[in-house]
């Protein structure tokens, strides 16, 4: 490999580390997303064999109640992405797909609650029992929350059935070679991995004559005699905007992927093309317990 092509640990580091900054649809990897229950997940790392290319499809599959059903979504990490989705304009770096079938799903789920009579699911074709027996999941280790007696949520049916039926609800080559090129080789494969969640809050510079404007905007909306002066209103504003960037430096400092050894090792086991270099000393913290708040929005 020419030393113009050579990639660097700090490469890839950056590349990741920067994820969250490179436009308002593009993240690094929420397995505690609000938005939707953790059911299960993966990482697949690809390498070019010349390792001039690399690449990370990370595989988060929830329940969105939002969007009334499992969603798998692969999200995107490298140096030679291709075909990534666009959203108002702009890219994006992950994608969903759906391994359940939309109306067997909704056959056997009312109000994210599985009905009575909800039997199976249809999977990437194949039927997937489903279960009512509480027995079943205390032996997969899944305490069900009951908020109405014999109540079986959703999230907790995908999370038994992924148990018993994993490879199905998993992102098949051709759903991760969707923004990867084809000539990368699927070196290494994560079910587990020590993970923290790099969440950073989006705001905006905004100007003094900017802030100004929304001041007034919003005292004619609210048509309040008492409504604040303008001199209180900017102050609550940079306010908030200070706490917010405490915020992101301090996840910054603490959650970004270079920080800690799970990506420091995935990156020298993509410059290297060595698997052998991924030697985790941390316990994974991949599984749904870890993020209860997932889905509680």
């Amino acid at each position: 490999m020419s030393q113009s092509n050579m990639l660097s640990e700090k490469e890839i580091l950056e590349n990741l580390d920067n994820s969250n900054k490179q436009g308002h649809y593009c993240s690094f990897v929420h397995l505690g997303h609000a938005y939707s229950y953790l059911i299960d997940c993966r990482l697949n790392i690809f390498r070019s064999d010349d390792g001039a290319r690399w690449a990370i499809a990370a595989e988060r599959l929830g329940y969105n109640p939002r969007a009334g059903g499992i969603l798998l979504d692969i999200i995107y990490f490298g140096n030679c992405l291709i075909n990534l989705e666009h959203y108002n304009g702009q890219d994006t770096n992950s994608y969903s797909v759906t391994p359940v079938d939309w109306d067997s799903f909704n056959e056997t789920i009312d109000s994210e609650i599985l009905k009575a009579d909800g039997e199976f699911w249809i999977v990437r074709g194949e039927k997937v029992v489903l279960s009512r027996h509480k027995q079943d999941y205390q032996n997969a280790g899944i305490e069900l929350n009951e908020y109405q007696p014999d109540e079986i949520s959703a999230e907790e049916v995908a999370r038994l059935a992924v148990i018993k039926h994993r490879d199905l609800f998993r992102a098949t080559d051709k759903e991760l070679y969707k923004s990867i090129p084809a000539g990368l080789k699927k070196i290494l494969v994560l079910d587990e991995w020590y993970h923290r969640d790099y969440v950073e809050t989006i705001q905006p510079q905004i100007s003094d004559a900017h802030l100004r404007y929304t001041y007034e905007f919003n005292k004619n909306l609210a048509g309040a005699q008492d409504y604040m002066d303008f001199e209180s209103f900017a102050t609550l504003f940079r306010q908030a905007e200070q706490r917010n960037d405490e915020y992101n430096q301090q996840q910054w400092q603490d959650n970004r992927p270079g920080s800690y050894e799970t990506w420091q090792q995935i990156a020298r086991v993509i410059v290297e093309g060595d698997t052998a270099h991924y030697r985790p000393t941390l316990a994974p913290t991949t599984h749904w317990k870890f993020y209860p708040d997932s889905g509680s929005l």
